[in-house]
C-alpha cells in the first residue's frame, strides 16, 4: 500500500520540531491534524447536581491540566473564592507549575509525583502526611483513575465529573480519505464509529495505529484492524513507531 496521507488524532503541533514534521520530510507524507473527541466542562447547573459543596474542601488532587481549568473555572461560576490555605497535590510536577496560571505558587501547598500516576511513592507520602484534609479529586466522564489505594489509607477523597469528553463530529459529506490513522484514546475509536458507521478498513485500505494499550483494545472490540502500537521496547512513542512502520513499509516496496 502507498502510504501519502495520514489523520493524526490530536491537534497540530505548535513547534515545527515536532518528529511529526520530520516524518513527513523524511518520507514524503501528509499529515493532517484533527482529534476526533474534545472536551466540554460541565455547566455549574451540571455540577450541582452532583451535590458536591465546594467549600467543603481543603485540598485538591490533579492529574491534568484539563482538571486544573475546570475546576478553577467551576469555582469562578459558583462564586467559590478558593482560600489562600487550600493544599494541592499533582501527580506531575509540569502541572503543580501550571496551577501558577490560577494561584501563587508556594512549595509548602503544592505537592507533586515524578510518574505521573496517582500511586507514585512521592505524592502518596505527602498525601498521607495531609490526612487531615478532604481531598476533592476533580475528573471527567471517562476517568480511569481509582482511589481506593487512598480511601484504604484512611484519606478522606471525593471524586467528581467536572468535565466530559465528547465527539468531535466531522462535517456531512465530510471524508475519510487517508491511508492510516492513529488514535490516542479509546474515545477517538468511538467517535470513528459515531461519525463513520459504515467505516470499512479494507475497502480503502487504512492502517490504524494507537498509542496505550486500552486504545488498543477498543481497537480489537470495534472489529478493526490494528496494525501499529505504541509504546513499546522498539518505540516509546507514536512518531518514533510511525516512523519505524513507514521505514519497514518503504524497504518492502523496494
Amino acid at each position: 500500500m502507498n502510504i501519502k496521507k495520514i489523520l493524526v488524532s490530536q491537534p497540530q503541533p505548535s513547534s515545527e520540531k515536532s518528529p511529526y514534521f520530520d516524518i513527513c520530510k523524511k518520507y514524503g507524507v501528509e499529515m493532517v491534524f484533527r482529534p476526533f473527541i474534545k472536551i466540554e466542562g460541565l455547566t455549574a447547573k451540571e455540577f450541582r447536581g452532583a451535590k458536591v459543596n465546594l467549600a467543603d474542601y481543603t485540598a485538591v488532587i490533579f492529574t491534568s491540566r484539563t482538571a486544573v481549568d475546570h475546576y478553577f473555572r467551576l469555582c469562578e461560576e459558583m462564586r467559590v473564592k478558593v482560600p489562600d490555605t487550600m493544599r494541592y497535590f499533582c501527580t506531575t510536577e509540569s502541572i503543580a507549575l501550571y496551577l501558577q496560571k490560577y494561584i501563587v505558587y508556594r512549595k509548602r501547598k503544592i505537592a507533586f509525583g515524578k510518574t505521573g500516576k496517582l500511586d507514585d511513592p512521592q505524592l502518596v507520602a505527602a498525601l498521607v502526611k495531609n490526612n487531615k484534609e478532604k481531598f476533592l479529586f476533580p475528573i471527567s466522564d471517562v476517568h480511569k483513575e481509582n482511589v481506593e489505594e487512598l480511601t484504604n489509607m484512611g484519606l478522606d477523597v471525593t471524586k467528581v465529573v467536572m468535565y466530559r469528553t465528547v465527539s468531535n463530529d466531522f462535517q456531512p459529506g465530510e471524508d475519510l480519505d487517508y491511508d492510516m490513522l492513529v488514535f490516542f484514546s479509546p474515545a477517538g475509536i468511538a467517535s470513528l464509529k459515531k461519525n463513520f458507521p459504515d467505516f470499512d478498513q479494507d475497502a480503502r485500505p487504512t492502517y490504524i495505529a494507537t498509542f496505550g494499550s486500552t486504545t488498543a483494545k477498543a481497537v480489537d472490540d470495534a472489529g478493526l484492524r490494528l496494525d501499529i502500537s505504541a509504546p513499546t521496547v522498539e518505540a516509546r512513542s507514536m512518531p518514533e513507531a510511525i516512523d519505524k512502520f513507514l521505514a519497514k513499509h518503504s524497504e518492502a516496496a523496494q
